[in-house]
């Protein structure tokens, strides 16, 4: 029984290993650098607040995008910020009224 337990979880540790390294290839089949700040969005009320952390060894030029619920209230595209390795950015925008959607985007730098 214990046989049977080690092999099924080594086969569904294979499993979950071998997608992701096909996923880390870029197109010529060269291995990919991980990349990409992580980031938190918050909403109070009209207010949104981005923090973003970058902890890979490129810097990520992240952007805050915010959709207004009222069809009279400007959306608006943040100014690109450099998250620089190891570092944590803040990034804020608002609406007059609710807020319909907040999202970062991400760029490498260069």
């Amino acid at each position: 029984m214990r046989l049977f337990r080690r092999l099924a979880s080594t086969t569904v540790a294979v499993a979950l290993v071998l997608p992701l390294s096909y996923a880390a290839r870029a197109e010529d089949g060269q291995p990919r650098e991980p990349f990409g700040a992580a980031c938190r969005i918050s909403v109070t009320g009209s207010q949104v607040t981005a923090y973003c952390h970058n902890p890979y060894p490129d810097t990520d030029r992240v952007s805050l995008h915010v959709e207004c619920a009222r069809w009279w209230d400007l959306d608006s595209d943040g100014s690109p910020v450099d998250a620089d390795p190891a570092q944590t950015v803040r990034l804020t925008a608002r609406c007059w009224k609710e807020v319909g959607s907040a999202w970062v985007s991400h760029r490498r730098e260069g």
